[in-house]
């Protein structure tokens, strides 16, 4: 079964920020980076410094030590720049901060990646920003993508232990939306002003609303729930169900146990 670092991806686990993995190299580098690698690089290190503003044309290729044109070869424009800095800065925190032991438990799993969210946006604001901070339909950024497809399979690990009361779809959206409201909030109090135990808080009140007890009760007041519950599960399942139904009867099924799961 997944865990979280299966899920998210195994490495090592040193702490610090996209600036301090940018630093300090990455094992795997060349000892002379290419020039897609300078650009990321320096355009990284001007986003952490001094904001999306500071990241110009000229002032990446200075810093790169390329000619113009080579940005846009490699980057298309400046707004491809920024959506693969911010994807590569996603993933380096990632490989940095998903080496764990095994989890058998979804929930606390799912746990785990609700704090590995709100760590990397309070260590990389700049980055978070650039993932979350200018919501435009139809512009999600590639990390913001990556992100929101980790958090769906957590959710549907929970699925499919029977641990969820709501639909997979509507979990994710719900833990997406506190989550990334923890993460500006904190990141607009500043360091001196941020209270850590509103993420904590806000993560087990969230959760709470999504997901049941690993040993349910069987009182008869909470069994219209359990068959939530079990309808959500057996929907994350139904794609890995034998072939025994047409693509009809799959969808008949599947609209079923959606009415089920929208019962109040």
């Amino acid at each position: 079964m997944d865990t979280t670092a299966d899920l998210l991806s195994a490495g090592d686990d040193t702490p610090g920020s996209i600036d301090d993995r940018l630093s300090a190299g990455d094992d795997t580098a060349a000892a002379s980076p290419s020039p897609r690698d300078r650009i990321l690089r320096a355009a990284a290190t001007l986003l952490a410094e001094g904001g999306r503003e500071a990241v110009s044309t000229r002032a990446v290729s200075a810093a790169a030590g390329v000619q113009p044109p080579t940005i846009y070869r490699q980057f298309g424009d400046m707004q491809g720049l920024l959506d693969a800095v911010a994807r590569d800065g996603f993933a380096r925190y990632l490989w940095a901060k998903t080496a764990r032991g095994s989890v058998e438990d979804p929930v606390a799993d799912l746990r785990a990646g609700w704090d590995l969210h709100i760590g990397f946006g309070l260590a990389n604001p700049a980055l978070y920003a650039l993932m979350y901070g200018d919501p435009r339909p139809g512009a999600t950024p590639a990390a913001a993508i990556e992100s929101h497809e980790i958090l769906e399979r957590l959710v549907r690990r929970v699925a499919e232990a029977g641990r969820l009361r709501v639909g997979v779809d509507g979990a994710a959206r719900m833990i997406h939306a506190a989550g990334v409201g923890v993460v500006l909030t904190l990141i607009a109090a500043g360091g001196g002003e941020r209270d850590l135990v509103v993420s904590a808080l806000t993560r087990e009140a969230v959760l709470a609303a999504v997901t049941t007890d690993a040993t349910p009760r069987e009182a008869p007041a909470r069994n219209g729930r359990r068959a939530v519950s079990h309808a959500v599960a057996l929907k994350a399942l139904l794609p890995e169900a034998p072939a025994a139904f047409t693509s009809a009867e799959r969808g008949l099924l599947a609209e079923w146990l959606d009415r089920l799961i929208q019962e109040p």
